[in-house]
């Protein structure tokens, strides 16, 4: 389970230009819960997941995961257990390496590595087993560089990555927006696949309604640093894009826009 506990953070505090972002800011996410989130540009979404993750620091508050206060623990000991997969498929892979090497990489997360070898060659065909159901053909493709491959390859690549070791939660920030409607429908159905077989606790941030709507089984909406929207089971089951636009527009108003 994870908890955000009365966070504070502002930006320039003290200064002409501060910006408050979270005042007293509360999320309690449950073990096993897949949660959409939506929102328009500058409502917190990414800021959120930052925080999560120890990207940025907070004013005050607490991030708690288990009953665990992991508020002033590093980022890389917090990304030893989280999953995390970015907007730009460049940033979950290497692309001066090979399949082989990154899958490598992955597969020693939080692995002291010594002076021993990263690359296993006896894990290759453990690695072109878990290619193979992407039906993107990397399987055969291993000692090939990833930053020749397309951006929806990577970002499948990353996704798989993200997820070989053993993690507590999967953080997907806008995973799918930098990809072509074709690759960007086979990244969703393999996050929906992976979250449930390894049953993970998941946060995706998106901008597609439709994708908030259909995968998952909570959807959260942020607007100006809250939550004003907070649907799982039967009520997000019962949602339509329609309502959600609705809730867009009246922010809109409400904005001056």
């Amino acid at each position: 389970m994870l908890e955000l506990n009365h966070i504070h953070k502002y930006y320039n505090p003290g200064t002409i230009n501060e910006m408050c972002l979270f005042e007293d800011f509360n999320l309690r996410v449950e073990e096993g819960e897949f949660v959409a989130v939506v929102g328009s540009n500058g409502s917190g979404k990414t800021s959120m997941l930052n925080i999560i993750c120890g990207s940025i620091d907070v004013d005050s508050g607490n991030i708690l995961v288990n009953g665990k206060d992991i508020s002033t623990m590093s980022e890389h000991k917090r990304l030893s257990k989280i999953g995390r997969v970015f907007q730009n498929p460049a940033l979950g892979t290497c692309p001066s390496m090979t399949i082989m090497e990154n899958m490598s990489l992955a597969d020693n997360k939080g692995k002291p590595y010594n002076l021993g070898f990263c690359v296993r060659k006896k894990r290759r065909d453990y690695y072109q087993e878990l290619l193979r159901p992407l039906n993107l053909g990397l399987e055969d493709k291993m000692d090939v560089k990833v930053g020749a491959l397309s951006g929806g390859q990577r970002q499948a690549m990353a996704l798989l990555m993200s997820t070989m070791t053993p993690i507590e939660f999967l953080i997907l920030d806008e995973h799918t927006a930098a990809l072509d409607p074709k690759t960007a429908e086979i990244n969703m159905q393999l996050t929906d696949k992976i979250v449930k077989e390894k049953n993970l606790t998941s946060i995706m941030v998106t901008h597609n309604l439709r994708y908030a709507l259909e995968y998952g089984n909570r959807i959260l909406m942020m607007h100006q640093g809250k939550i004003i929207l907070d649907k799982k089971g039967k009520e997000k089951e019962n949602l339509k894009i329609d309502d959600i636009l609705s809730l867009f527009n009246e922010i809109s108003i409400e904005c001056g826009n």
